[in-house]
């Protein structure tokens, strides 16, 4: 009995023994594991913040460009690839015959038919405002109008509404000139509503062909 005790005290002292050679002797710190507290260091999301969230919607398209197609697209069609409506324009974002025929488009069929035409159509004809539009965007951004701030967007948005000669009337008559679709949507409130969206990235051309 003594001998089994004295072989489970002499295993024990060895673990411990060689236990204690790896333990380091003096624990450094390494600037790459400190926090400087002088320094800001700012996360846009996640944030344990609920009111950061408060005007997103999941999937958090925010103010960038998906979010403007996609606000733009539900206000003309819910967001509905195969809307025609009583006026007879077509698609997510209810174009006109004629307006698809400006960039290229002359097949309705295929064009109902297919999504992917549908984007591309969306942003030729972006493409096509914007190189239009150019000088009153350069002019006119971020001064207020009517009580509206004017906005690169807010200008597209209302030229997908009413057209390019709408937009232009409105701006140089300092709002006096109130233009309206025909289910009296105006151009002023597109302007509002869709302002200080994203579209930088839209590449004015002045005879965009959708292929």
């Amino acid at each position: 009995m003594s001998k089994k005790w004295v072989f489970y005290g002499s295993l024990a002292l060895l673990i411990g023994y060689i236990s204690s050679g790896f333990k380091p002797s003096e624990l450094k710190n390494h600037n790459w594991f400190e926090s400087n507290n002088q320094k800001e260091v700012s996360y846009l999301y996640p944030s344990q913040n609920p009111a950061d969230y408060a005007n997103l919607n999941v999937p958090f398209t925010g103010r960038f460009f998906i979010g403007f197609k996609e606000a733009l697209a539900f206000k003309e069609s819910q967001g509905k690839y195969h809307k025609i409506n009583s006026l007879g324009y077509m698609g997510k974002y209810q174009f006109g015959i004629e307006t698809l025929q400006t960039i290229g488009i002359t097949d309705t069929v295929a064009f109902m038919n297919s999504p992917k035409l549908q984007e591309k159509a969306f942003v030729a004809l972006l493409s096509k405002n914007k190189w239009e539009l150019q000088d009153e965007i350069e002019a006119y951004s971020g001064r207020i109008i009517s009580g509206v701030k004017i906005t690169e967007s807010g200008i597209l948005a209302a030229a997908h509404l009413g057209g390019v000669g709408s937009v232009k009337r409105f701006l140089k008559t300092n709002g006096k000139k109130k233009c309206k679709d025909n289910y009296g949507t105006s151009v002023k409130s597109y302007m509002r509503d869709f302002g200080g969206f994203e579209t930088s990235g839209i590449v004015a051309e002045n005879n965009p062909i959708v292929k």
